[in-house]
């Protein structure tokens, strides 16, 4: 017996009643709380194989992201999830949620790291999804669906991710706290960054590749802009709530921020537009809900791939996308 099909066994027949799916619980109260009681399934964990000359590694869905990093660091290259309890959080968890780490605009989104899924249906059945290529075909991308639909359409049990050289070096400078310097366009003038970061005071920067480049932009652009500090790693964010606004609209919905609430404690991704703030800062942040027809498409995809609602019940990607 597969792993698959004794996940899908664990997960059982719409009969069984409610499951809820669970991973390293680093964002369990993503998508919000479950409606009712709810039984709890784990998915399996364990690298199965990581293939460097096609770079892809295939990973089942309860294995931390530590574990996952070990295999493919043998490899030289890296994958593009991340959590700041990479002990404890799981693939499958951060993929349900589908919520980017700190280095989303070097990265890009988590979602594009998926290639295959392997998961269990709410008629407790093993699917499919995708293929263990790059170049994919085209067609309905389940794969994509079910990235950030917080285990409510299925339960991720085994993907294939996409890997990247790991780059020679990383290196995350910070400025000395200045409220005057502007974070948005020192990101326009360095060359792909992984991260821009500011909580109105201090920008942290994350530079990668290779070391006479992330020197330069170093030398270059952050010390013709204040002075700087060579830092481990960024900043842990506020962790109440989460905005996710288009990267235009943030200069503005950051300078009402500053004002209306001056002591604040937020966090902003520069070229990204997402904002980790506190709950006073959440307070003045515009999370607009879905357009009726948004939300109206997300019911009708719940109900074609789970009519009687017993994965994760109450939870919605839709509010994912405005909070936790």
């Amino acid at each position: 017996m597969t792993a698959l099909d004794a996940f899908a066994l664990e997960v059982g027949p719409p009969d069984s009643g409610p499951v809820a799916c669970v991973g390293g619980r680093t964002q369990w109260a993503v998508g919000g709380a479950l409606a009712v009681p709810a039984r709890e399934v784990s998915p399996p964990s364990g690298v199965v194989a990581h293939e460097p000359g096609e770079m892809i590694v295939r990973v089942r869905a309860g294995t931390t992201l530590a574990e996952l990093d070990g295999a493919t660091a043998e490899g030289r290259q890296f994958v593009t999830l991340e959590s700041d309890q990479p002990e404890q959080a799981t693939v499958g968890g951060v993929l349900a949620c589908g919520q980017s780490g700190l280095r989303r605009l070097g990265w890009g989104p988590v979602r594009d790291s998926v290639l295959e899924v392997s998961a269990v249906s709410a008629a407790g059945e093993p699917v499919r999804a995708g293929a263990p290529l790059v170049k994919n075909v085209t067609g309905f991308d389940l794969c994509r669906l079910l990235v950030g639909s917080v285990g409510t359409l299925a339960f991720l049990s085994e993907v294939v991710l996409r890997c990247y050289p790991r780059p020679e070096v990383e290196e995350w400078w910070r400025s000395d706290a200045d409220p005057s310097l502007d974070p948005f366009p020192l990101a326009r003038s360095l060359y792909r960054p992984l991260s821009v970061l500011w909580d109105g005071a201090t920008v942290w920067v994350g530079l990668s590749g290779h070391p006479s480049d992330v020197h330069d932009q170093a030398e270059r652009v952050l010390a013709a802009r204040g002075r700087w500090s060579q830092v481990a790693g960024p900043p842990v964010p506020p962790r109440v709530a989460r905005r996710s606004l288009p990267p235009a609209r943030l200069p503005a919905v950051l300078t009402d921020l500053r004002a209306q609430h001056p002591d604040a404690r937020w966090l902003a991704e520069i070229g990204v537009g997402v904002l980790h703030c506190d709950r006073d800062a959440a307070l003045s942040v515009d999370a607009s809900p879905p357009q009726p027809g948004v939300a109206d498409l997300h019911r009708r995809i719940k109900d074609r791939f789970d009519p009687t609602g017993r994965m994760n019940p109450g939870r919605s990607p839709l509010a994912a996308a405005v909070a936790p």
